[in-house]
């Protein structure tokens, strides 16, 4: 939860990067408590502040609650295309119960050590567990990706990292967080990707980019699209029987589509015709209409911010 007081301009750019801090954490969920700000309603303040549903649009598994008394400031988000993607209420007690309202993710983590054979945990560690969400369509680009993260952090920081995987919505998120300040500027997006690793992570991503950490390191993510694999339940629908039918026919290279199958049609060698066969009367094509006429079986089946835990 953060809580802001004073000008809601003063305020908003720092709003934006605690966000920005909590959500690198991976939190249930973050409240924005505007019940202290004063003059929210200001076009460049509510512009800054809509700019936080573009975190939710990029990763939707973690909600981000806007708790207004203003009415002038929540029609301003609700108007504007990022501000859609926020939860915002009237009051703090409405935006919390929204945010527990909405489903918990399943996250995965897993702690490596900066070791020539990471990038080899890492990817085996994402193949079990999309194996086991049955997300197998994804594990191909999933290990492409989070190799060019792991790598990425291993050599600019050299750190034990943390990664983890998601799964929300039909999106895939998978983080990978070192623990050392970033010596790259702020306003850097993918630190430590660039070339053939940031064309391979562009490609394959739907969003990606960088988060900053309360202890000065960078979580740096991934979102893929993964659509979930549903398993039919449905029992297998009963075919009816085949129709009988007289002995199959074929058309051979002469074109005597008319023929019995295996009758010996066409000019002979002697120049002679062999005449029509009818394999139908015969005990073994008998044989088998029986068997084809017969029913199928059964189906089987400046002011202030305050962040409270």
């Amino acid at each position: 939860m953060l809580e802001v007081s004073g000008q809601l301009r003063d305020v908003v750019e720092d709003l934006d990067h605690a966000v920005q801090v909590t959500l690198a954490d991976g939190p249930r969920g973050v409240v924005c408590d505007l019940s202290a700000v004063v003059g929210g309603a200001e076009p460049g303040a509510v512009e800054v502040l809509a700019a936080l549903g573009g975190h939710v649009r990029d990763w939707p598994g973690i909600p981000v609650a806007v708790a207004s008394p203003d009415p002038q400031v929540r029609q301003a988000l609700a108007a504007h295309p990022l501000g859609g993607h926020l939860i915002v209420t009237a009051s703090l007690f409405s935006a919390v119960c929204a945010v527990l309202a909405t489903p918990a993710l399943t996250v995965e983590w897993l702690h490596i050590a900066p070791h020539p054979t990471a990038m080899r945990a890492s990817r085996d560690f994402v193949t079990r567990t999309l194996l086991d969400w049955r997300l197998g369509r994804t594990i191909r680009f999933a290990r492409l990706v989070v190799s060019e993260l792991v790598m990425s952090s291993t050599v600019n920081a050299g750190t034990d990292i943390d990664l983890s995987v998601a799964w929300s919505l039909g999106a895939l998120r998978l983080t990978v967080r070192d623990y050392v300040p970033s010596l790259l500027p702020q306003e850097e997006s993918t630190p430590g990707l660039h070339g053939r690793g940031l064309a391979l992570v562009g490609g394959l991503s739907r969003a990606f980019g960088v988060l900053p950490t309360a202890d000065g390191g960078t979580v740096v993510w991934a979102v893929l699209d993964a659509p979930e694999h549903r398993l039919s339940t449905s029992p297998p629908q009963r075919k009816p029987a085949p129709a009988p039918r007289g002995a199959p026919r074929f058309t051979d290279a002469v074109g005597s589509g008319e023929s019995p199958f295996c009758g010996e049609t066409g000019p002979q060698r002697d120049g002679s015709f062999a005449p029509d066969l009818d394999t139908s009367s015969t005990p073994a094509a008998q044989a088998v209409l029986r068997d084809v006429a017969a029913p199928a079986g059964p189906a089987k089946h400046p002011g202030s911010l305050a962040v409270t835990i």
